[in-house]
């Protein structure tokens, strides 16, 4: 008896390791410290002494049961652009920039080619938010979970002068609130779209005329993240006084997070386009709108409140950073809250 008879391969954690550096080399910094394969990941904070007063920042998420959708049609190279996407983003709507991030993936069965492939998608979330991918772990459990399954999540931490959070603090009536394109359901509300869809081969693979793509192309479309749109917009002197991740609880819940008391906001449902997935989505399980709206990002991953003189320079710079902006509402006086009209 020995540990790989149990259901623990060790040298295939090895394999895997091997196979997965070439994608983590991609999202090195300067400030990393060291290599792969360490007790833990070094980052220097050497550039952080430059900032008048630093506070760390920090995310964690998975990607929710979207991994079943991974599983089904064995495609495995953007859940972790997912992974990354949702703790990153968190840290960028506070103000701040992603320095690093780590990885958690449990499975059933360790395949090195599947966890490459796992990590090679987590690896273009770092790229594509400028952090570094400095350490993570794969853990094997069998009799846990079955063998070709696998769950994802892991942290970020980021970095902000004091005298940049973004806090709301000084919104007032009459901001302007710009909203940033999705690229669909993001990461959010699955366990609802599988109850609505077949979860088979051959439903994930039918084309629909109004999506321009198979069902399961457009499920699976991995979240935007908007880390280079809200730096362009620092960098260009547009003041973000307040911003929202839409993310799990849609408009409802993540809209008044980024208010402080005595602002309302009020957003446009017909101020942008909502994309096909959703009225497919809605039509298909018969959801009533508040429900939508209150489950999905809608067509908007990141609501921004700006003051009405940098409407036009902030939506330059989000275009600058390759995002689609939207002019979606307005602050108003009144109660803490949203309304969708």
């Amino acid at each position: 008896m020995d540990y790989k008879t149990s259901g623990v391969d060790i040298e295939a954690g090895y394999r895997s390791v091997e196979l997965m550096k070439e994608h983590v080399k991609k999202t090195m910094r300067p400030e990393v410290l060291g290599g792969l394969g360490g007790f833990s990941g070094a980052f220097s904070l050497e550039k952080i002494k430059e900032m008048e007063d630093p506070v760390l920042l920090s995310g964690t998420d998975g990607c929710g049961t979207k991994v079943k959708l991974a599983f089904l049609m064995d495609k495995h190279d953007t859940i972790g652009i997912d992974a990354v996407a949702m703790c990153v983003n968190d840290i960028a709507c506070a103000g701040g920039e992603p320095l690093f991030f780590l990885d958690y993936i449990a499975c059933g069965k360790n395949y090195p080619e599947k966890i490459a492939e796992i990590v090679k998608g987590v690896a273009e979330g770092c790229i594509q938010s400028d952090a570094a991918l400095i350490g993570g772990e794969t853990a094997e459990h069998p009799g846990l979970m079955p063998e070709d399954e696998y769950d994802l999540a892991g942290f970020a931490v980021g970095v902000c002068d004091r005298k940049d959070l973004i806090t709301g603090e000084n919104l007032k009536a009459g901001d302007v609130l710009i909203g940033m394109a999705s690229t669909g359901v993001h990461s959010n509300g699955f366990s609802l779209v599988r109850k609505v869809f077949e979860m088979t081969a051959e439903s994930l693979n039918t084309y629909y005329d109004e999506l321009g793509q198979t069902l399961g192309e457009a499920l699976i479309a991995p979240t935007r993240i908007y880390v280079r749109a809200l730096k362009n917009m620092k960098n260009a002197g547009a003041t973000v006084k307040a911003c929202s991740h839409i993310t799990g609880g849609g408009f409802y819940e993540n809209v008044p997070r980024m208010l402080v008391d005595g602002a309302h906001a009020v957003i446009e449902k017909d101020s942008y386009p909502i994309p096909p997935i959703f009225t497919l989505l809605q039509k298909t399980g018969e959801i009533e709108e508040q429900m939508m709206y209150n489950t999905y990002n809608m067509g908007l991953g990141m609501i921004v409140a700006v003051d009405p003189s940098e409407t036009d320079k902030a939506m330059e710079a989000i275009r600058a950073a390759g995002d689609t902006p939207y002019v979606v509402g307005r602050i108003e006086a009144g109660e803490k809250g949203v309304t969708l009209c």
